[in-house]
């Protein structure tokens, strides 16, 4: 494709000394981060736009050029639920988890690990990007086990919430292979158990303990809004570990980003050296991120 054909109206309105200007500017933090593995957890309105998957995934490519390792890591939630309605079922959520018994669990492995994944790495590929689609059984990426879901009013009271999993072990190396020699991984969170079983497991978590292990430069987990919000919708731009059980604790911070803030928090506190929860509506958001000095979103801390 074309240069012409990739570019748009707001970037053709720019004067070529500006451009130059906005590449000078991007340069120490290309220098700061060559090298670096940055985990992205890639979902919401960013996933079903194709605007934002476009610029989604010419971002990714840049970063892989300039010489970032961009891991990507997804989710699905409205495309899994789309696929549940046409075979009569309707998505239920438990504290931010969805309830998978073996029947959603087959539409859950087709729709993750088929029709998402592999349109993410055509769009990679497309943008000028190497992708790979993975998921947690590709060199034993990702052992999971039941997970055992203690309801948050009541400990002694449990949820079963079928085929959904919690992290048992993750083995990098099929991963480190892949970023190793140029290609960027596209990482499905389907785990599998001792006995083979598939195991659903939420995507942030995945995108948390993947950054941990790898010891990411950085954790960007994209949402639907502009980052953590207080009650009165006012955006919370720096939060530590003690102030996040506060907010979980008054409800501020609950349902689906329940599971989003406890990975940020554990990635964080396991010497993940910046996890930041950003607005995946905005165009090119993970270079406005990473490649510039201007902070979107809420940055998580462990103190």
């Amino acid at each position: 494709m074309s240069a012409s054909a990739n570019a748009s109206p707001a970037l053709d309105a720019i004067a070529p000394r500006d451009k130059a200007d906005i590449l000078a500017r991007a340069l120490p933090y290309i220098r700061k981060y060559h090298g670096k593995t940055m985990v992205i957890k890639y979902g919401g309105n960013a996933m079903t736009d194709p605007a934002l998957q476009q610029a989604f995934a010419e971002d990714v490519v840049l970063l892989k050029l300039v010489g970032i390792n961009p891991i990507v890591v997804h989710g699905g939630g409205p495309q899994i639920d789309n696929a549940l309605n046409k075979v009569g079922k309707k998505g239920h959520f438990i504290q931010g988890m969805r309830v998978t018994d073996s029947e959603t669990m087959d539409v859950v492995e087709w729709v993750l690990a088929g029709e998402v994944q592999q349109e993410i790495v055509g769009l990679i590929n497309h943008a000028g990007g190497k992708a790979v689609g993975l998921t947690g059984r590709d060199g034993g990426l990702i052992r999971a086990r039941k997970l055992k879901m203690l309801d948050k009013d009541d400990p002694a009271k449990e949820h079963d919430i079928g085929q959904v999993g919690e992290i048992d072990k993750i083995d990098p190396s099929v991963v480190k292979a892949l970023q190793d020699d140029a290609f960027i991984p596209v990482i499905s969170p389907i785990g599998f158990g001792e006995h083979n079983e598939s195991y659903n497991i939420n995507a942030d978590l995945v995108a948390s303990k993947l950054a941990e292990i790898l010891k990411a430069e950085k954790l960007l987990l994209l949402t639907n809004i502009t980052g953590v919000l207080d009650k009165q919708g006012q955006l919370l731009t720096d939060l530590t570990s003690q102030r996040i059980d506060e907010l979980v604790a008054d409800g501020t911070i609950s349902g689906g980003m329940l599971p989003k803030i406890a990975g940020a928090i554990d990635a964080a506190k396991c010497g993940v050296n910046a996890v930041h929860i950003i607005d995946g509506r905005v165009p090119h958001v993970l270079l406005l991120e990473i490649l510039t000095d201007q902070a979107f979103g809420t940055m998580i801390r462990a103190r």
